[in-house]
């Protein structure tokens, strides 16, 4: 009787081990194309924070698609790349590749009076895990329109500071080029940066690692894109 019921107590949590299994893989099946949007629309709503642009859920696709006029994708030579969707890049992979390897997203804005805008898609290491945002550029492919940073795990009021806005807004107006057409990016600096400092913004207030990462995902990321903008201003 008890090697009866030992083998029917297994038996039977197998059985049900199989069921539930299943039930959470049609579950999650069901769920999959839900999941896909959802993060779609939050990558929507980044991109048109780094324009400035604040929108909610179920206006971003309307917004998306009123302010993104077109998208592409570029190798680090800055030449197009056909048949690849710009919004469909992981840049997350694509950083794990060599730069000449890699493809680099563009999405261009058109934002009312002030002409066209340009997305790049940026990503690096902070202090816990991953950093990531966008950063947007004036038609001069030099002056910051504006940039949106996200993270994954950085401390609440140190290194988290970086997506919030009064940090982000920093950025605006400062320029990646030197007086000489030299790339310099933005320096993420320690000590108070001067309001008029043309590439450089405070860093956070114990969050020096973090405000390192950013200051080095830039320089990185943007870096790989700066032959395609030396040759779209050359042409301007």
């Amino acid at each position: 009787m008890k090697n009866f019921t030992n083998t029917y107590i297994f038996t039977f949590s197998a059985i049900m081990v199989v069921i539930v299994a299943a039930v959470l893989s049609v579950v999650a099946m069901q769920l999959q194309p839900m999941q896909k949007k959802n993060m779609e629309i939050n990558k929507m709503q980044n991109i048109l924070l780094s324009l400035n642009i604040q929108t909610s859920k179920d206006s971003a696709l309307q917004k998306y698609d009123q302010y993104i006029v077109d998208s592409y994708v570029i190798n680090h030579k800055g030449e197009r790349k056909e048949g690849v969707d710009a919004f469909s890049v992981n840049l997350a992979k694509e950083i794990d590749k060599a730069p000449e390897n890699r493809d680099l997203p563009i999405f261009v804005a058109s934002h009312g009076e002030d002409g066209k805008q340009y997305v790049v898609p940026v990503r690096g290491k902070g202090l816990w895990g991953p950093i990531w945002g966008y950063v947007t550029l004036e038609d001069d492919y030099n002056t910051i329109y504006g940039t949106n940073f996200a993270h994954q795990s950085e401390t609440p009021g140190l290194g988290a500071e970086i997506a919030n806005r009064p940090f982000q807004k920093q950025f605006i107006g400062k320029k990646i080029f030197n007086e000489q057409g030299a790339f310099v990016s933005v320096d993420v600096i320690k000590k108070e940066a001067p309001p008029d400092a043309p590439h450089a913004v405070d860093g956070i207030s114990g969050g020096t690692i973090t405000s390192n990462g950013v200051d080095e995902m830039l320089k990185e990321i943007i870096g790989v894109y700066v032959p395609y903008f030396k040759e779209k201003q050359k042409n301007n």
